[in-house]
Order: C-alpha cells, then structure tokens, then sequence
C-alpha cells in the first residue's frame, strides 16, 4: 500500500450494497466516519449506548444525504449482556457484514466495576469490542472482503498489560494506565485477531487505527487521566485550541475501512508530526502492541472473561504450550 498524500473522503468509492457497523457512531470520531460512508452509499449501523442520542445522529446523517440508509443499534460495550443481545439483533436482521468499526470508548474513568465484575475501560475499550467481532463474525467470514477496524489510539504507548493483574484489580490503577492498557490490548487483539484470520484463509482481515490528537468527546468534555478538576479544564482547553476536527480524526478510520489497497494487521493513523494530524498513513506502534506471546495470552484471558470464543485457530508456532497430564 503506497502512501498518499493529503487522503480525504472524496477518495472514497461507491459503497452501495455493504453494510457498515460503528460502534460508539452518535458522536465524535464515529459520527464523522459514519456520515461519509452513508454518504458514499453504505448501509450504516449506528450501534450506540444511548438510543436516543443515536437516532438524533441517524436523524443527522439523514439531513445530510437524504438518501442515505441509516439505522440505530442499541449497544452497550461495557455489558456483555448488551453486547449479546445487540449481536443476535443484528444477525437475524442481515445476511452481511462488510465492515465492524471498533470505535466507541471511554478515556479516564475513575475505576469501576461493571456489572460483569470488569473494570470499566478495558471492558468498554476492549472486552466489548472482542465479543461483538465474535459474535458478528460469521456475517463478516460470509461477505467477500470484509474489514475488522478497530480504534486505538497513541495512549497505547502507555499501556503495559501485567496478566497477573490484567485489570488492575490487585491495585495499582491510575487512570492513564488503564486508559493505556486498554488501548494496547486493541492492537494486540487487531493483530492476533489477523493471525487467525489468515490462519483460516478467511478473506476477512483486520486493521487498526488511531486519530491522531483530535477534538473528539474523549478529549474535550472527558475526564482528564490525571484526575483533578484542574486538569481536566485545562484538558478541554488545550484540546479546543489544538487538537484537530473530530472530521479530520475519522479519516484513519475511514482509510482503513474502504481504501483498496489496506492489507491485514497494518496499523494506521496521521502523517504528520507526532502522528498527531494530517492525512491517513501506515505507523508504528509500540513494541509491546507487537508481542505475538502478549497477544496470544490476551486472547486467551479475553475467552475467559468474556464467555465468546472464535471458531479461529492460533497460527502454527504461536499455540500455547499444551497443559500437562
């Protein structure tokens, strides 16, 4: 895939016939995205926690292209009952998944348990999302040239998943580092979830992507990681005055979901400076969001808590050691 300089939505194709999956699509990153593949002829599924406010952004989208196909999906990533139900709604109602975008999440929390005993932004951020792509994959391995793209972000750069206190549950926790931590397993999952894919011979594959520093709800009206009132209006601040448009920040997303050329596992986000803003790029990423041992051992405890397992086979030479007698 060659990079191309100064990558927009009118790039685009004609996207009439798919059906296009967002997660988190009221707002922000997602609603942005979400506007341009409606734009281009997809059939959007806003999959959002509050319905209300994704029939506002569906009505949005609508007023935008008249003729767009729009519908609202009532999903709540940090419960897996949520999760399940919203899975088996979307199953018996299409025969075809082109893309599942893996956008929605929460930055900065203070820690909280859900209801499924997980700690809110790895089970918003990550858990969520891996049930979802497992219990939508079959529509996705059915539909020729399918896309898994899911969101991370630069704080994965902070992340650092300990497996004996996955969740920060032994203590510990800070705000930023399960913000981080939930980012990185992101990428440790894309990249795994893209092993097994390829391992398969699916023509499925699956992406990551992150926007860059942008205007988004997470950035400007969010907690800010360090936890004072202070630095949260400060937060906002800078974020008004520096960050780029929530626009701007879905074209990864929006590049990773149609552009032709995307191949399995690759890692995309802005070419600009510090990877903050500018046009749609391949990056790197932090070595640990690389770990093929970190990431197989992520999938595993991911099964476990989650209850969703993947009819996806490890690559050779990646198996976990079998258990003795």
């Amino acid at each position: 895939m060659g990079r191309r300089s100064g990558w927009g939505p009118d790039d685009i194709g004609d996207l009439t016939g798919s059906t296009i999956m967002v997660t988190g699509a009221n707002s922000g990153i997602g609603y942005e995205a979400a506007v341009e593949l409606a734009a281009h002829g997809a059939h959007l599924v806003l999959a959002c926690r509050n319905l209300q406010k994704g029939r506002q952004a569906a009505d949005r989208i609508i007023g935008y292209t008249p003729s767009a196909s729009v519908e609202v999906l009532e999903i709540d990533l940090s419960s897996l009952e949520s999760v399940g139900r919203a899975s088996a709604t979307f199953n018996r109602e299409h025969d075809r998944l082109d893309v599942l975008v893996n956008n929605a999440g929460v930055m900065g929390t203070p820690y909280r348990i859900t209801e499924d005993g997980n700690e809110l932004q790895f089970a918003s951020n990550h858990l969520g999302h891996f049930a979802l792509t497992g219990l939508v994959m079959d529509r996705l391995l059915t539909t020729t040239g399918s896309r898994v793209v899911t969101v991370s972000s630069l704080g994965h750069r902070q992340g650092h998943l300990d497996f004996s206190n996955l969740q920060l549950e032994h203590g510990g926790y800070t705000r930023a580092r399960a913000y981080g931590n939930s980012k990185l397993a992101n990428l440790l999952f894309t990249h795994e979830l893209d092993r097994r894919l390829r391992a398969a011979g699916a023509g499925t594959i699956a992406v990551a992507v992150h926007p860059g520093w942008s205007r988004s709800n997470l950035t400007v009206s969010g907690p800010a990681l360090g936890g004072s009132a202070l630095i949260a209006r400060a937060g906002r601040v800078v974020g008004r005055i520096g960050g780029q448009s929530a626009a701007s920040g879905a074209r990864p997303t929006l590049f990773a979901a149609t552009e032709p050329g995307v191949r399995g596992g690759q890692y995309i986000g802005p070419d600009g400076l510090g990877q903050l803003f500018g046009a749609p790029t391949l990056v790197g990423a932090a070595k640990r969001a690389r770990s093929a041992p970190d990431a197989l051992a992520l999938w595993g405890a991911s099964e476990a808590l989650t209850g969703v397992r993947y009819d996806l086979e490890p690559a050779e030479g990646l198996r976990p050691p079998a258990r003795a007698g």
